[in-house]
């Protein structure tokens, strides 16, 4: 699992090289990243939507781009508002207050998503979101250290000098 500093340090990057190279060496890989914010998003062949980030890696990875990959989008559509796409349709459009109490009706298909993709593939890459260290969300999370848990997977951590490094 990739994991970051903060945001924009670089984990998308790194996730589509990492599903192109294993992919070279002829696993089945798949990216996953269970949450997404991104007004920008990319409909599959399904009709599913998900992160671009996720389609292009994989892309990367030679799949077909799937809702699994991504099954929690999140679009704003205002200030503090945003819809929410679960599995590649949209769900509810939620104030961002309200929407951390919606972990208990998410984290069910975040899993189910992991579990199928697991069962699917040699190989997950798995990116977080803006940063591990939000301990504010710790018990609310559903992209970052609640997936590597899930997964028991080991973590990398991606940084950006530009950012302030690693401290």
């Amino acid at each position: 699992m990739i994991q970051g500093t903060a945001s924009d340090v670089g984990k998308s990057l790194l996730v589509t090289a990492l599903c192109r190279i294993y992919a070279r060496r002829g696993l089945k890989v798949t990216p996953f990243k269970s949450q997404n914010m991104s007004l920008n998003s990319y409909a599959g062949p399904d009709g599913a939507e998900i992160g671009r980030a996720q389609a292009l890696q994989a892309i990367a990875a030679g799949r077909v781009p799937q809702g699994d990959m991504n099954p929690v989008l999140l679009k704003p559509e205002a200030d503090q508002r945003s819809q929410i796409v679960v599995n590649g349709r949209p769900w509810k459009t939620l104030e961002g207050r309200d929407y951390l109490s919606m972990r208990e009706a998410v984290w069910p298909q975040v899993t189910a998503a992991m579990d199928r993709l697991l069962s699917d593939n040699d190989l997950i890459i798995v990116e977080g979101a803006g940063s591990p260290a939000e301990i504010n969300l710790n018990d609310r999370e559903i992209v970052n250290m609640s997936v590597a848990r899930y997964l028991d997977a080991p973590v990398l951590l991606a940084a950006d000098i530009d950012r302030g490094g690693v401290f």
